[in-house]
């Protein structure tokens, strides 16, 4: 198998394994527990938090060990409005956020909130001055994304940071796509609030945290026990949360020869598929974006029996974000760039990882060109097996 779907899921990586098992097998004491036994997993948690708030450089205590990059997000959103809903009512995002924001503003909406929806250019990218425009007495929050799931185009979040501090509004970042790729430690964004998730760099499935400021107004959005500063009830993942710490070590010590070897596989993949393919756009090829991605347009096909004809060369890709399989709606994030929905039903992510070798690249190259050439070709023949 040649996986080539980084954005979907990593694999764990055999260090992260490592430093897990002994908890999941010796030391796996109730950290909220008092004795000796419980105290020896609170101590891991607390070594873990430390540890990744040096990579991040941030605080320990700003840091919320969550389940999820969908559970940070909720955190984020709903403990902020809700926190501050006496203040104002206003939110502002983007069209192009993950659902995990998307549908929590659209609830939030059926709370009662006013939500904004900020477009962007045919490249992808989030405007400032769009935002600077829609910002009113009432907003409380802004959420934008650092890169987007299904184009790896990076958004202005530092520009948008300075915007918000500068009219005392709250500005959260979902980071889960760029942990790993991008040699930014998250303080240095200058936002509020900002999400990473395990799984999409090599770590444990079910981790993830949220950086929250010192000082930002959150309230809690589970109620239960104490944990997490009192704003995430439930007992925690403790190997989860080691595994994520060492995963994050591990992000930092390669993630700028990594990306520059990456972004070379890339270039290069880009570079002869639309040598050898006619017919293929590169979306956000003229923005910014994370090293490892890769969105194109294949005009006359179906991206979901592209991605089946590659399955069954033993290649994974995917049309876009895995928490959108199975939509028969067309990428929200293409029809937001200016993409047709036909279009935007041609098209297909690859995105690469540690694993990717030249090899894999030739394969998936051939490979697609075949797949592509298949599918026009039946495509070309109508029911009665005349040509169209």
């Amino acid at each position: 198998m040649i996986y080539l779907d980084y954005n979907a899921t990593t694999p764990l990586h055999p260090r992260v394994l490592e430093v897990m098992l002994p908890f999941l097998q010796e030391k796996w004491g109730n950290p909220s527990s008092p004795y000796r036994f419980g105290n020896e997993a609170r101590g891991a948690i607390e070594r873990s938090r430390k540890r990744i708030a040096g990579y991040f450089g941030c605080k320990p205590c700003e840091l919320v060990f969550c389940s999820s990059g969908t559970e940070a997000d909720n955190l984020a959103l709903r403990g902020v409005v809700h926190a501050l809903k006496g203040k104002g009512n206003h939110i502002i995002t983007s069209v192009i956020e993950h659902h995990a924001v998307l549908n929590t503003c659209k609830a939030l909406e059926g709370e009662g909130f006013r939500v904004t929806y900020l477009p962007v250019t045919d490249n992808g990218v989030v405007e400032v001055a769009e935002l600077e425009k829609v910002l009113d007495d009432e907003t409380i929050l802004v959420s934008v994304m650092h890169a987007n799931n299904e184009t790896g185009v990076v958004q202005p979040v530092e520009d948008i940071a300075a915007l918000t501090r500068e009219h005392g509004i709250i500005f959260h970042v979902d980071a889960v796509q760029t942990i790993g790729k991008l040699p930014r430690r998250i303080a240095e964004l200058g936002a509020d609030l900002i999400t990473i998730s395990g799984h999409k760099f090599y770590g444990p499935k079910g981790t993830a945290a949220l950086y929250v400021r010192q000082g930002v107004p959150l309230g809690a959005v589970t109620t239960g026990g104490r944990q997490e500063h009192n704003l995430r009830a439930g007992t925690e993942n403790v190997a989860g949360i080691v595994g994520f710490a060492e995963a994050v070590s591990l992000a930092f010590e390669s993630v700028e020869a990594e990306g520059q070897r990456l972004r070379e596989l890339r270039d290069r993949f880009e570079k002869q598929i639309l040598a050898l393919v006619p017919g293929v756009r590169i979306n956000g090829a003229q923005a910014s974006r994370v090293p490892n991605t890769s969105n194109m347009t294949f005009a006359s096909v179906d991206g979901e029996s592209i991605v089946l004809g590659m399955d069954l060369n033993g290649i994974c890709i995917s049309t876009g974000s895995a928490c959108s399989t199975g939509d028969p709606e067309p990428s929200h994030v293409l029809r937001a760039m200016g993409i047709s929905a036909r279009e935007a039903q041609g098209s297909v992510r690859i995105s690469l990882g540690r694993s990717t070798q030249e090899t894999d690249i030739e394969a998936a190259l051939m490979a697609l060109k075949a797949v592509v050439e298949r599918l026009r070709g039946i495509s070309s023949i109508d029911g009665n097996g005349q040509s169209r």
